[in-house]
């Protein structure tokens, strides 16, 4: 019997559309702080992988059926080795859909929101967050859904508006204008990346002034054993 040979995929799958990655220079920062956030969450996970703006195409040969997730997490996908990095996401390759999904909306972003709900519902993604810093057309202005039987259910916010992401383990926060997410275990902030180079200026400044209080405290015990042995040698 002969074998058939297996079709070769003959599809593209671009990497860009040559859009801007975000609304407003304000949407670039929550979405990028999402992603380095939850980056530092997992970061010990080599089984956890966080994406950002990422094409995540999730039906094969078609390149139109594409999602650009803002900041999403994929569980039992591993980290690529050696420091690489995906430039796309195909869903029928890696074998399992985000877990979660969080986007940066807009009033005119938000139309296109509403079918990403619709498609993230049916590949799956358990837990959809959205996020309108402008508080443009969502009240509040954060809001998440959870999937629950094969369709999503509206969560409701915790104090100041927060959300539980049960999924990540993270807790989401309106803050003004800006997100702030927490470890959801141990209540600790996870830090922006201005804040993290604040916090290691701080603790390099900590070492040096312990440093130089050492020094400073041997330089003085080795004058003081020096004028000892000098009153010795005199009283001998």
């Amino acid at each position: 019997m002969t074998a058939i040979p297996l079709e070769k995929e003959t599809a593209h799958y671009p990497d860009s559309d040559g859009e801007p990655m975000a609304e407003t220079e304000l949407h670039l920062q929550e979405m990028v702080y999402a992603w380095e956030a939850l980056n530092q969450h997992f970061q010990g996970e080599p089984d956890v992988f966080v994406g950002a703006n990422m094409f995540l195409y999730y039906r094969q040969g078609d390149p139109a059926a594409v999602v650009a997730p803002d900041a999403f997490v994929v569980k039992g996908v591993p980290k690529l080795p050696g420091g690489q990095e995906r430039r796309t996401y195909l869903l029928w390759e890696e074998g399992q859909a985000p877990c979660f999904v969080l986007e940066t909306t807009s009033t005119s972003t938000h139309e296109q929101d509403k079918k990403k709900k619709v498609i993230y519902e049916q590949i799956g993604v358990t837990e959809y967050f959205q996020f309108d810093p402008f508080g443009e057309y969502l009240r509040p202005p954060l809001q998440g859904y959870r999937l629950v039987g094969g369709h999503y259910q509206r969560l409701q916010p915790g104090p100041g508006g927060s959300l539980l992401s049960q999924i990540t383990g993270v807790v989401f926060r309106p803050d003004g204008r800006r997100l702030r997410l927490e470890d959801a275990r141990t209540g600790a902030p996870l830090l922006r990346r201005e804040e993290l180079e604040a916090k290691a200026a701080a603790e390099a400044m900590a070492r040096r002034q312990a440093d130089e209080r050492a020094a400073a405290a041997e330089e003085r015990a080795r004058v003081l054993e020096e004028e000892l042995a000098r009153l010795r040698s005199e009283r001998g």
